[in-house]
């Protein structure tokens, strides 16, 4: 049995603005073992990337968790102080951000900012680490390594600047690898190189990954475990050839329906009607129901759980057994 190496239960994170607390994550659980890619997907606004940040202990200043755990280590993440995370973050879990030219310090050398977590969290010298920063350049696939770790960031590409992204995250070996839709903005040649990358060095050190993305087609290239997110809430969570096989949710069903196929078929891209709820809007019942064209009196009343089977779980009362008529069931 692969060992877990993080394992997130039942957390809920809020935001405090001037109309009072707002709720943007809730009730979120899954796990990742070691050497797995879980891919968590949905639209924008749904509670990915700030879902991310609560692991790294990056969140806004107005955001706080509200309740659950972060469980990595045998120590809950979201109870340690701010100077017993900097211990963690960057070290034993480490995050590529969404847009490499902001997260890279455009006044710093590539080498100062790949040499800093390795002086930091490994205790190596200026010189050991340098040496080790042009490794690592290398092991990413960067041309000249020599070279790059004295330019700046904005003398490189987008595709260089997210593999030495990908570099620093990786410096210092971490457990778990968190990656926020590391393909953003990149031509589609280089995504498939950075994609290629990021399972090849995860096969390699055995890393735990968590991707977050809106991109199916990366999920199908990546994943093992896909957990679907809408308006804060998991709505689905299953086996990637699960998901992609016999979705259970009709917000899945929906994402998937909305990809075009490249087997040269002719099909018709299916929108899902309507817009995401803002996290301030209150709605009873499943969130989803205002755009779910199955939608019963049960599911416009009452929030479902999530219901598990053969360890697919699925929050949606359709699939929860004898609760609705199956007449209306979703169409397989």
């Amino acid at each position: 049995m692969t060992e877990e190496i993080l394992n997130i239960q039942d957390l809920a994170i809020e935001f405090r603005t001037a109309e009072g607390s707002l709720s943007a994550v809730r009730n979120l659980s899954f796990s990742l073992k070691k050497g797995e890619t879980v891919c968590i997907v949905g639209e924008s606004g749904c509670g990915k990337s700030i879902s991310s940040l609560a692991i790294m202990g990056l969140l806004p200043s107005n955001g706080r968790i509200a309740k659950g755990s972060i469980q990595f280590e045998g120590q809950d993440l979201s109870q340690l102080k701010p100077e017993q995370m900097r211990k963690i973050r960057g070290n034993k879990i480490s995050m590529i951000f969404q847009e490499p030219m902001t997260a890279l310090n455009p006044v710093f050398t590539i080498g100062f900012q790949l040499r800093e977590p390795l002086r930091i969290h490994q205790g190596l010298s200026k010189k050991e680490a340098h040496k080790r920063g042009i490794e690592l350049l290398e092991q990413v696939g960067l041309s000249l390594p020599e070279t790059r770790m004295k330019q700046y960031p904005h003398e490189l590409s987008g595709g260089m600047r997210q593999r030495v992204m990908i570099a620093i995250a990786l410096a210092c070996h971490p457990q778990i690898l968190i990656a926020d839709e590391p393909t953003t903005a990149l031509d589609v040649t280089i995504q498939s190189q950075i994609l290629e990358l990021i399972n090849d060095l995860k096969t390699q050190l055995q890393t735990g990954v968590v991707m977050i993305t809106h991109d199916m087609g990366v999920v199908a290239e990546t994943a093992d475990r896909v957990v679907v997110m809408y308006a804060g809430e998991i709505v689905e969570d299953g086996a990637v050839e699960d998901i992609f096989k016999n979705p259970q949710h009709p917000y899945t069903q929906g994402l998937l329906a909305s990809v075009p196929s490249v087997d040269g078929e002719k099909t018709e891209l299916k929108a899902i009607p309507g817009t995401m709820p803002n996290i301030n809007e209150a709605i009873d019942g499943c969130r989803f129901h205002p755009r779910c064209a199955f939608a019963t009196d049960i599911c416009r009343s009452k929030a479902p759980d999530l219901f598990t089977k053969n360890g697919h779980r699925t929050k949606c009362w359709l699939k929860a057994g004898e609760t609705v008529d199956e007449s209306n069931a979703i169409p397989s």
